[in-house]
């Protein structure tokens, strides 16, 4: 069976490489990539408009790298009930995952990310929604609905958008209010009575003054993995987690609205108000204790749908947030102002059994001992409640002429309450160990100001330099305002001489330049260099664990990049291609302490380089083909740093290729090698020369879709989608478990449209082979992640103009 399953995923690599080489020399790094094509109802392929640059332009004339999926192909992604990690294998650069569930993405672009699962975690991919940056962790799960536009710029993007970003940003553009009326939806059944609605209507309320657009996102599905625990009379739950229990987790419940109110009394003046909610419940990760086997990356004997847990009450989360913003544009004739005024707000927890499974289920023993229940273990973030407010104020140059600027200023304020509460705080009253007092409670704050300007001349009329500049000052605060106790309530359980109180601040330049050529009308080539920096960062949930904050420094990056971009045969060919290279000075990591708790730490830097391409095809009236490709090599450099590696009660539990060391916990002294000590003994990897975290080393994408007309406004179609994902280490040191390679993903459409185009009704697949991949793992436990299993079902979609 592996051998087919190889073969299946040789072929497709093959084919779809062989696409892209066959294609031309040329490039499209910036071509809507991965995404189901929209139906191919002309000849050719259709100019795309991208905002990268905070100006309309055409895609083919913005000097960096940008990848574009439209709304429809997102919407086809998520059919089958998923949020915006569907991003991640669909556009060329970019990874997403999470091990906290649906309110914790966590993105990569070109190898640049955050493994850090502390929801105050810094992540240098910025998410930027209809103009607005969502900061904290949980502000980037806001779902994705009624959108227009993905814009995903690649690379340091420190000039004009929001927060600086090391890695680059994602940005959503939803649809706006305009004064002609509009309706559109989609909606969806499918296995797990999977169920999805995304629509939105507007048009004018006040003739051509005041328009307004009501849009709104639900998604269910059912619980559909049953927790098969039977506890033994000697080991019932100590937390009260009812098991058995068939269809006891797995489910959700999404329901977001979005309100857009747009006032233009002239041409020259517009105001936009929005404001927009959620309210969701589901359930966090779930983590496969034992999935992996020592020695092995084989996950295919785990069970999806069946786990045995005996705590932690199912792994239950639920969030609520609300925002809105002021957006107001003045035309001033040579110049516009335009202001952006916008506040965002969460609340919620999340709740899991992190260690995977049941403990009596993994007896430890090391001679003489006595097998006995081990590794128990549940937490819960809770955000108590968070404020985001963005002031952004920017005047731009207006008209066509060969010089455009824009200058403009940024205030960020985040603060927010987060608790962190630990196993014991779960148990039954009547449990020795229970202890009502075990969690703590940090107060965090972030402000930042940001000054900026960017500026293009076109020298010749094929020659266009560009360069922007930016000072940044960024603080951050973490307080301890609650620290554990003893169950009587009267021992302080924190260090004395552990600070309770830390702040960090810094200010640091980002600028790039960037040139644009045009070789000709249909071809183009451009070269960019940048630098930016991510602010440094604290980490306070170590207190939980009665450990003292740990920090990390400003990391700074400088990126070169070069590629063409081309729009050929007609415009039946769109085919783009970037390389680059970066230096990560002071690289922000995480790793993790004895207790498994993430731990901020700064290596001396990292160094990239690589390449995406990707094409839009469009050989025949009615067939449209896309393919992607990424290649990256990365590389950590730092001899001096070590990770603490998978141990679990003095045990080493996973094969660690790298140089390792072992710590006696009696005299806190290491020794090369591995050397068990007895249970509380540590062991530290060496990650020189490693490759970052949840970077992959190739991906590759290809869609089709092929509509056979059968009557004047009518047509059968067919569209597929299909990614892989090369080699990824899941975590800093190399091991011969925890990895993915090979993940292989893909979805079918088989509908009908009719109406030219203003309605379908179609079958669906999403995940259609049921691949099982391996996406996260929780290391001392050799617990695996998995993806969304298979669900098929039916679809429809509608349109009124």
């Amino acid at each position: 069976m592996s051998k087919v399953i190889f073969a299946r995923k040789s072929l497709f690599l093959g084919a779809a490489v062989g696409a892209l080489l066959c294609a031309g020399v040329a490039s499209a790094q910036d071509a809507p990539v991965a995404a189901a094509p929209e139906a191919a109802s002309g000849d050719g392929l259709q100019d795309i408009v991208v905002t990268a640059e905070r100006r309309s332009e055409n895609l083919q004339k913005v000097p960096l790298s940008v990848a574009v999926v439209g709304g429809e192909e997102l919407r086809n992604f998520q059919t089958g009930g998923e949020d915006i990690l569907s991003l991640a294998g669909r556009v060329p650069g970019l990874y997403a995952e999470t091990t906290t569930g649906r309110i914790f993405p966590r993105f990569y672009i070109r190898g640049l990310g955050n493994i850090d699962f502390y929801l105050g975690a810094s992540q240098p991919v910025s998410i930027i929604q209809d103009d607005v940056v969502l900061e904290h962790v949980v502000l980037k799960s806001n779902p994705v609905f009624d959108v227009n536009q993905v814009e995903v710029l690649r690379g340091p993007q420190g000039s004009l958008f929001g927060r600086n970003t090391t890695a680059g940003i994602i940005k959503f553009d939803t649809i706006r209010p305009s004064n002609e009326f509009s309706a559109r939806a989609s909606a969806s059944y499918g296995s797990y009575n999977t169920v999805t609605f995304d629509g939105g209507i507007g048009g004018p309320i006040a003739g051509d003054v005041l328009s307004l657009r009501i849009s709104a996102l639900y998604q269910h599905r059912d619980d559909w993995v049953d927790n098969t625990y039977v506890a033994p009379a000697t080991f019932p739950s100590t937390d009260g987690t009812v098991s058995p229990k068939k269809n006891a987790m797995g489910g959700f419940n999404e329901k977001d609205i979005r309100v857009q109110l747009l006032y233009t009394p002239d041409s020259d003046f517009s105001l936009l108000l929005s404001a927009h909610k959620r309210d969701y419940d589901g359930t966090s990760t779930i983590f496969h204790r034992g999935a992996l086997k020592k020695g092995s990356n084989d996950i295919s004997a785990e069970p999806r749908d069946r786990i045995a847990l005996d705590e932690a009450q199912n792994n239950p989360q639920a969030y609520k947030t609300s925002g809105g913003q002021l957006k107001m544009n003045y035309d001033f004739g040579p110049v516009a102002l335009t202001s952006i005024t916008a506040v965002e707000g969460a609340l919620g927890y999340s709740r899991g059994d992190t260690d995977g499974g049941a403990g009596v289920n993994f007896p430890f023993s090391v001679a003489p001992a006595v097998p006995a229940p081990n590794g128990f273990g549940q937490s819960q973030g809770n955000l108590r409640g968070l404020t985001q407010f963005t002031q952004e104020l920017r005047l731009a140059s207006d008209g066509d002429g060969p010089f455009k600027w824009q200058i403009g200023g940024m205030y960020f304020d985040q603060r927010d309450v987060t608790e962190f509460y630990q196993r014991t705080y779960f148990l039954l009253p009547n449990q020795p160990t229970y202890n009502p007092n075990n969690f703590v409670r940090l107060h965090d704050v972030n402000t930042s100001w940001a000054i900026f300007g960017q500026a293009s001349y076109q020298v010749t009329p094929a020659l266009t330099i560009t360069a922007g500049g930016r000072i940044t000052e960024d603080k951050k605060q973490t307080r301890l305002v609650r620290s554990v106790l003893n169950a009587t309530g009267k021992t302080d359980m924190f260090p004395v001489t552990a600070p309770r109180f830390v702040e960090l601040k810094d200010t640091q330049p980002s600028w790039d330049i960037s040139a644009l050529y045009e070789v000709s009308p249909d071809f183009s080539i451009y070269a960019r260099v940048a630098r930016g920096f991510r602010g440094p960062t604290i980490q306070g949930r170590s207190a939980v664990f009665n450990s003292a904050f740990t920090t990390a420094q400003s990391e700074t990056i400088v990126s070169w990049e070069g590629g063409f971009k081309s729009k050929l045969f007609n415009d039946t060919l769109r085919f783009n291609a970037s390389a680059f290279y970066y230096t990560v000075n002071d690289i922000q990591l995480n790793g993790n302490d004895s207790n498994g708790n993430g731990v901020l730490f700064n290596a001396d830097k990292a160094k990239a380089y690589g390449m995406e391409a990707d094409l839009d095809l469009r050989p025949i009236r009615n067939l449209t083909l896309t393919a992607g490709l990424s290649l990256l090599h990365s590389e950590i450099k730092d001899k001096r740093v070590f990770a603490q590696a998978c141990s679990l009660n003095g045990v080493l539990v996973c094969t660690v290729q790298d140089p390792i060391v072992s710590r006696n916990p009696a005299d806190g002294k290491t020794t090369p090698g591995i050397t068990y000590y007895g249970p509380n003994t540590t062991y530290f990897a060496q990650i020189d020369g490693n490759p970052l975290p949840n970077a992959p080393k190739y991906t590759v994408d290809f869609t089709g879709r092929y509509d056979l007309p059968i009557s004047d406004s009518g047509k059968v179609f067919i569209a597929t989608d299909w990614n892989l994902q090369g080699y990824t280490n899941l975590v800093l040191y190399k091991t011969k478990e925890f990895y993915a390679n090979g993940n292989f993903e893909g979805g079918v459409k088989v509908g009908y449209t009719g109406g030219n185009g203003d309605w379908e009704i179609a079958l669906f697949g999403r995940n259609i082979t049921n691949e099982k991949n391996l996406k996260g793992v929780i290391e001392n436990y050799m617990a695996a992640v998995f993806n969304e299993p298979r669900v098929v079902g039916i679809s429809f979609s509608g349109k009124l103009h």
